[in-house]
């Protein structure tokens, strides 16, 4: 199993250093099939999967398809699994975690991902790294109460019965991506990192935009230009 899991991807040498050589090979030959779902439920909807399309296009990929998780449910298997089978990349977006992270279980994708993974990398950008997590920081009163998933550090609510704080745990730690950035309305700060970190029973990494954690058959290296910080749990 092979994992890069950021913050917002590819953003210095070091990380798309770290996504070649866990390819085996430039990424101008490689196939890769991007998964956008968590965006259509963030605050700009649609534009964001369009940047993030179009971010992921200009990786310079040989191949780049489409997989929508909502749309799983209502096609064949047949007519999507053999793509992303053939893909030697699997990229994951951001956006809003607790719509990934449901979308993930409804569309039966979450079953098929550890098997894939045996042949394919598997490269997260935010929600789309969180997903391979144990799960996320909530508060099950607050989802009682209100009947909205939030992820409490950030104060992201996911649409209404359309949210989960499952995750895949594929390795045994949490990651907080972003650390440092200026373009949340919460402060996401080292003091923040500490509280999520406090709440878990396990692990955590803290990482800003310029930090990967690339894992290897569950051996586990910080690459990074940037800032990061590592929490026993």
């Amino acid at each position: 199993m092979k994992l890069l899991l950021t913050s917002v991807g590819a953003t210095n040498d070091s990380i798309r250093g770290a996504l070649v050589e866990l390819l085996g090979k430039p990424v101008e030959d490689c196939r890769a099939v991007q998964i956008n779902t968590a965006l259509y439920a963030s605050p700009h909807g649609p534009e964001d999967a369009y940047e993030m399309a179009k971010y992921y296009g200009e990786m310079g990929w040989k191949e780049l398809g489409t997989l929508e998780l909502t749309a799983l449910p209502t096609i064949e298997e047949e007519h999507w699994l053999p793509f992303v089978q053939s893909s030697d990349a699997i990229l994951v977006s951001g956006g809003n975690t607790g719509y990934l992270s449901f979308w993930m279980q409804e569309s039966g994708f979450a079953e098929k991902l550890p098997g894939l993974l045996e042949d394919t990398v598997y490269f997260g950008i935010s929600a789309g790294s969180t997903m391979l997590t144990p799960g996320q920081n909530y508060d099950p009163e607050r989802l009682e109460n209100e009947g909205i998933y939030y992820d409490d550090e950030f104060e992201e609510p996911a649409p209404r019965g359309a949210g989960s704080a499952w995750g895949m745990g594929l390795v045994d730690f949490s990651i907080r991506p972003h650390l440092g950035a200026d373009y949340f309305p919460v402060a996401v700060d080292m003091a923040m990192m500490e509280r999520a970190a406090a709440r878990l029973d396990h692990p955590m990494y803290a990482i800003d935009d310029e930090t990967a954690i690339k894992v290897v058959d569950g051996a586990v290296e910080v690459v990074s230009e940037g800032e990061w910080r590592y929490f026993e749990g």
